[in-house]
């Protein structure tokens, strides 16, 4: 249990005990009041000694929360605030409070659309309103990946319930190819993100094998309470590990390809690995030889087409010969508008 979430909820009741002008507080009384407050809220039955309610207090007058609380003990006996209008509750945040804060708002709320985190953004949007008070500034210093057309979030919290709880679905259904969208049944393993997009790795039906759902696909989830849950035969969480991207099939196996980067896109491959698998097997003023083990499939293909010619694939020969035989057809493209 968390020592601050305690010492709060002590430093909260104090606070309640001493804005209550129509009692006399003494320290046994404040030690009965918080005891109280810990055994409702967090069922704590040992009380809390007197040496701690001391420090409570100590802690509260001093500068180290920024309370600065004017707590004062009349006639050598009983605890009050000398100012009758003071609470913590009320005590105005530090512009390095804010700062921090306002930062921290700014990156939960690239979050919004979550279904997943709901209960956060409602939290935030409340810790915004109060920092707004007390502070005007309005521009970001962090800014996320993200897609405001991004479609298929609301699917991820009933998914993940169904993840957790072993339920299988229905999904209703339409891939790119389809006309018109098809139901059918799934047992949910695991939710993958990649480059913003959100998939869902399940096993359809009686079908051997996973398959990969894009949530931005889907048009409706129900629970299917009445089909048995079939468990993965894989190990889910570690499925990806040898890919870039989410297209693999069970039983696929790692390639080792070797790739030539020029002294231009070097020091970009190394800051930001293609995988974590990479190794770097040479380099010179030309620039580097690396090599990764992971599945051959279309994200592989586009992440090295994307380098264009400061790439060069070198093994395996299968995929040399792809990755030619696509930018030649690329340059085809370009060549067949310049005669239009």
């Amino acid at each position: 249990m968390s020592f601050n979430k305690l010492a709060l909820i002590r430093y909260k009741t104090i606070d309640e005990c001493l804005r209550n002008r129509g009692r006399k507080w003494t320290l046994e009384n404040l030690i009965e009041k918080v005891s109280e407050a810990l055994y409702e809220y967090e069922g704590i039955l040992d009380g809390v000694s007197k040496r701690t309610i001391q420090l409570d207090l100590q802690m509260m007058r001093s500068d180290k929360l920024g309370y600065n609380a004017p707590i004062i003990v009349v006639d050598r006996k009983y605890y009050t605030y000398e100012d009758k209008e003071y609470s913590i509750m009320k005590n105005s945040l530090s512009s390095q409070d804010l700062d921090k804060l306002s930062d921290i708002v700014k990156l939960l709320k690239q979050f919004k659309g979550f279904d997943y985190f709901e209960d956060i953004g409602a939290m935030v949007g409340r810790l915004e309103g109060k920092i707004l008070q007390q502070k005007n500034q309005t521009q970001a210093f962090i800014d996320f990946e993200k897609n405001e057309l991004l479609k298929g979030l609301e699917w991820i919290d009933p998914l993940l319930k169904a993840i957790k709880n072993k339920t299988c679905l229905d999904i209703l259904y339409q891939s790119f190819k389809a006309k018109e969208p098809s139901k059918f049944p799934v047992h949910p393993y695991l939710l993958k993100e990649y480059r913003n997009r959100w998939f869902l790795l399940c096993k359809t039906g009686n079908r051997n094998g996973v398959t990969l759902y894009a949530l931005d696909r889907m048009h409706a989830i129900e629970e299917d309470l009445l089909t048995e849950y079939i468990d993965a035969e894989i190990d889910v969480i570690h499925f990806f590990d040898d890919v870039i991207g989410v297209t693999k099939t069970v039983g696929q196996e790692p390639v080792n390809i070797i790739l030539e980067v020029d002294q231009e896109n070097m020091p970009y491959v190394l800051t930001k690995p293609l995988h974590s698998s990479q190794k770097i097997l040479e380099k010179n003023e030309n620039g580097m030889t690396i090599s990764i083990d992971v599945v051959v499939n279309y994200e592989l293909e586009r992440e090295i087409m994307g380098f264009g010619e400061h790439m060069k694939v070198l093994a395996p020969n299968f995929l040399q010969r792809r990755i030619k035989k696509r930018f030649e057809k690329s340059l085809l493209n370009y060549q067949n508008n310049e005669q239009i």
